[in-house]
């Protein structure tokens, strides 16, 4: 087995750390001699678990390979490199990285110059690297979220002195700017416009894995948008662990709503953005949405619990009245407004009546969609700490109450499209049926509808005929 070499191992304590100052990097991503001849020929291959910020983490590694001479293959068998990025918001997503690195050792016993890398979120904890190190020795390379511009610095390493690497920053000063990336889509964008996040919710390990927030400077922002809707590009998302507390960082009066407002000016056609923290979503944000008709109208909200008890030992900062209020809020002055949102059941401790108050604020809110999770404990948060009185099959069956009288609003909510007409854009074909058609409306419902592939990256007309629930069927109105 050949010898670890560790530049860094990951501290939650250093992880909370504030940094008063953050320095702005451009310069180029520069790949040594050794490297691009070793990337002649080979073939990288990136499996991606997790949210946006995952995803465009991983547009940018494909990018800076890409730029050294690897060539991106969709099938891990075909690769020389492989990089396994990862996700750590709940139990599930780490059993799931598990079970792919172990796969992965029948590839690197036929291949023995394949490199593997595990990088991203669930390596932000300093025991799932002891463990994957005693476990999986077949694995080459150990970075984190703060790392992923030296992977041309690991690599070489790795190349010249034939050793497994690990280093993996709790906490960064730096923001790295003039990325290459590799894409995803070749119609739909993500742009991040801050990373981490300063809320410290008593669950979340977000964090302790993506930092403190910092925001990047807005002219960097704007000037990669422009660059999307230039080279043609019709939808953009801003990304950002909570984008609401976006340029309190920066103290020059940066603030999201300015800096929504100043997106949607340069044309692109529909501009989205997640996450929100309703602790942070004020008037001035709303105001804006209502401006702009190339803003979606739709929120993505995360209520969490409607118990003001779970909410508080959540460190949640708000009210199920003041969340309501907001949502009040934000439905006069944006009628049409579809709203999201993502709810805990089974927070430690959480009574059976306290969990009817979630039921309550469903029924009250009437979302358009949801996000549903039982409670999963991340080690190093205040949550795990607590002794849980409720059993995990007390907790399935609230979440199934939950999922029934969801289920039961998003049928009602949806229902309302049907005989309306959707400006859809098209993502290509359907997955369940080749012969059909599957795209977002503005509401961020999925439309499916018979077309030619023809319409696939662009905006169409779509009159829904039928609802399934979670999906809309429509017919293509030709114009």
């Amino acid at each position: 087995m050949a010898k670890v070499h560790v530049k860094s191992f990951p501290n939650m304590e250093d992880a909370r750390k504030r940094v008063d100052h953050y320095i702005t990097d451009r310069s180029d991503i520069i790949s040594s001699p050794l490297l691009k001849s070793f990337a002649k020929g080979k073939k990288f291959y990136i499996r991606t678990y997790g949210c946006q910020a995952n995803i465009r983490d991983s547009e940018i590694l494909a990018g800076i390979l890409t730029s050294d001479g690897f060539t991106q293959v969709e099938k891990e068998e075909d690769a020389d490199l492989i990089l396994i990025n990862t996700c750590a918001v709940r139990e599930n997503a780490e059993d799931k990285v598990y079970g792919e690195i172990g796969n992965l050792k029948q590839l690197k016993q036929k291949n023995k110059d394949m490199i593997i890398g595990i990088c991203g979120c669930m390596v932000q904890q300093k025991h799932i690297i002891t463990f994957i190190n005693e476990k999986f020795p077949h694995i080459d390379l150990i970075f984190g979220t703060h790392n992923i511009t030296h992977i041309n610095e690991y690599l070489d390493e790795i190349i010249r002195n034939k050793y497994r690497l690990v280093d993996v920053l709790s906490n960064t000063c730096e923001i790295k700017e003039n990325l290459p990336s590799v894409r995803i889509d070749k119609h739909k964008a993500f742009v991040n416009i801050m990373y981490g996040c300063n809320k410290f919710c008593t669950y979340c390990i977000v964090p302790y894995t993506r930092g403190r927030e910092r925001s990047r400077n807005k002219a960097d922002i704007l000037k990669e948008c422009k660059d999307l809707v230039d080279s043609g590009y019709l939808e953009i998302t801003l990304l950002g662990q909570n984008v609401n507390s976006y340029g309190k960082d920066l103290n020059d009066g940066s603030s999201f709503a300015n800096l929504l407002d100043e997106v949607a000016k340069l044309g692109i056609k529909r501009l989205r953005f997640t996450t929100s923290h309703p602790w942070d979503f004020n008037e001035e944000i709303v105001d804006v949405i209502a401006k702009h008709d190339n803003i979606m109208k739709q929120i993505h909200l995360p209520v969490q619990s409607g118990n003001d008890n779970i909410l508080r030992l959540m460190g949640r900062r708000y009210t199920s009245k003041s969340y309501l209020e907001l949502v009040k809020m934000i439905r006069e002055k944006i009628p049409n407004i579809a709203l999201s949102t993502d709810i805990i059941v089974g927070f430690p401790n959480e009574t059976y009546e306290e969990f009817l108050d979630t039921i309550k604020i469903v029924k009250e809110v009437q979302y358009d969609s949801a996000f549903l999770f039982i409670y999963s404990p991340r080690k190093g948060t205040p949550a795990a700490r607590i002794k849980d009185n409720v059993s995990y099959e007390e907790k399935s069956k609230r979440f199934i109450e939950l999922s029934k009288e969801m289920e039961k609003i998003i049928e009602k909510k949806s229902n309302q499209y049907v005989g309306k007409t959707l400006e859809v854009l098209v993502d290509g074909e359907s997955k369940n049926n080749k012969e059909m058609l599957s795209g977002y409306s503005e509401q961020n419902k999925i439309v499916h509808f018979k077309g030619d592939s023809s319409l696939i990256g662009k905006i169409v007309k779509v009159k829904i005929l039928e609802n399934h629930t979670y999906s809309l069927i429509g017919e293509l109105v030709n114009e």
